[in-house]
């Protein structure tokens, strides 16, 4: 059982890392030639899906870390 959580948390937090990595800040390569836009937008699509990926993840992490520090306390 021990070893389902740790390999669940690795690839958790691999998913939480690439699904942070992917979200865009309006810091890309057009605000170096001028064409940055800072007024608010909403998110949409894949960059409002991406949001909500992260979160989910993100408690995931940290359910399986109590989880495992849990189980592990038991042991």
């Amino acid at each position: 059982m021990d070893n389902f959580f740790a390999y669940s948390q690795i690839i958790i937090s691999v998913l939480l890392i690439i699904s942070v990595l992917l979200q865009n800040r309006g810091s890309g390569l057009s605000a170096a030639f001028g064409g940055d836009f800072s007024g608010f937008h909403t998110k949409r699509g894949i960059e409002k899906f991406l949001f909500v990926f992260s979160g989910i993840l993100g408690a995931l992490f940290i359910i399986n870390a109590l989880a495992t520090i849990i189980i592990s306390a038991k042991s």
